[in-house]
């Protein structure tokens, strides 16, 4: 019983949704593993024109890696799934941002990540 408690807590924690208009929300998963590991995202986006391109970042200050990819406005995919493969141990925060067709930002999330180095911790 505890462990079911444990698992839906760690799905709600997973997720979080940046403002009220909800035009972005992002989901990282495993939230806490040993390195190296892989990270799935998954970003929901709400659809809109001026949606133009969609920023992926993993940073934990001493590792740092971006993926950019163009969305087509309204017409684009409201989930959109990227995996970061073989992060090294850290603490990260990994973001999302929403860019419009003028370089701006429309919105952002981000969820903390902990990847522990060793077996015996960080």
């Amino acid at each position: 019983m505890t462990i079911r408690f444990f698992v839906v807590g760690v799905l709600f924690a997973a997720t979080l949704t940046v403002n009220a208009g909800e035009r972005l929300t992002i989901a990282v998963s495993p939230l806490q593993s040993f390195a190296p590991t892989n990270l799935i995202v998954r970003v929901h986006v709400a659809p809109d024109d001026a949606n133009r391109a969609l920023e992926i970042t993993a940073d934990s200050g001493e590792y740092y890696r971006s993926s950019r990819m163009p969305l087509d406005g309204k017409d684009a995919p409201r989930t959109i799934t990227s995996e970061l493969r073989s992060l090294p141990g850290g603490d990260y925060d990994v973001g999302v941002v929403l860019i419009d067709s003028t370089g701006h930002a429309r919105a952002f999330a981000h969820q903390p990540v902990r990847i522990l180095s060793s077996a015996g911790g960080d």
